[in-house]
């Protein structure tokens, strides 16, 4: 089995584009995709080649907390095996997808913290 990484986290924030800006700006970081999102919201993808911090917002403000964690990205080499591995622990997986440039698929573990697993091989 290949070591997984840490590819990312996902957090609520109001303003994705000005948070976006100031990580930039803070870290030296770079926009590395945005775009359309889940429940219409928008994503900036913000980071290095290697990983980045989503930063979603919903279309229209709602009770959704600020500064949530929605979500960790995490980059596997074999998504059917970490898939099994999962599913072998008694864990149901759903959202699986196919997306430019790879494919996913999302788990809750036993206390609640969604996961997203994610391979481009």
């Amino acid at each position: 089995m290949t070591q997984a990484r840490l590819e990312h986290v996902n957090v609520t924030v109001s303003n994705p584009a000005e948070t976006a800006k100031r990580l930039c700006d803070w870290f030296g970081w770079q926009v590395r995709w945005s775009g359309p999102a889940k429940n219409g919201g928008t994503t900036y993808h913000v980071g290095n080649d290697h990983d980045y911090v989503a930063l979603y917002a919903l279309a229209t403000p709602t009770e959704t907390p600020r500064g949530r964690l929605n979500h960790i990205g995490v980059l596997v080499e074999d998504l059917a095996d970490a898939e099994a591995r999962i599913l072998a622990d008694g864990i149901r997986t759903h959202s699986h997808a196919n997306y430019e440039p790879g494919r996913r698929f999302y788990f809750d573990d036993p206390d609640g913290i969604e996961f997203e697993v994610i391979s481009y091989a």
